[in-house]
């Protein structure tokens, strides 16, 4: 098995150009090849949008901060997706834990990759 065959670390993903942790400590990975376009994302967070020409949501935002963080949690855990276990998952970047939707309660990343 060859390095490009590896796994990606889910809590690895999108950090080459992130901002500074200080400055937006979460960030969300989305699995947009699972989601199935229901919107609730997008009704309960100013973060998300639904494009009604493609049917998925997608983040305005990547990378928040605490500001961001109530909203975006909200719409990790409503979406009804996977069967109710969520392709919208917020991360704690310092230190990789799933905050939301977090079905297992232990903070282990949901994705699956």
């Amino acid at each position: 098995m060859t390095e490009a065959d590896d796994p990606v670390d889910p809590s690895e993903f999108g950090e080459q150009n992130a901002p500074p942790v200080e400055d937006k400590p979460y960030k969300i990975i989305f699995e947009a090849n699972k989601c199935f376009g229901a919107g609730k994302c997008a009704e309960v967070s100013s973060n998300w949008s639904l494009d009604l020409d493609t049917g998925i949501a997608k983040p305005n935002a990547y990378f928040f901060g605490e500001d961001e963080l109530d909203q975006n949690v909200e719409a990790a855990d409503i979406c009804p997706a996977k069967k109710g276990r969520g392709v919208i998952h917020v991360v704690d970047r310092r230190t990789n834990e799933e905050v939301a939707p977090d079905p297992d309660g232990d903070g282990s990343l949901s994705v699956d990759w």
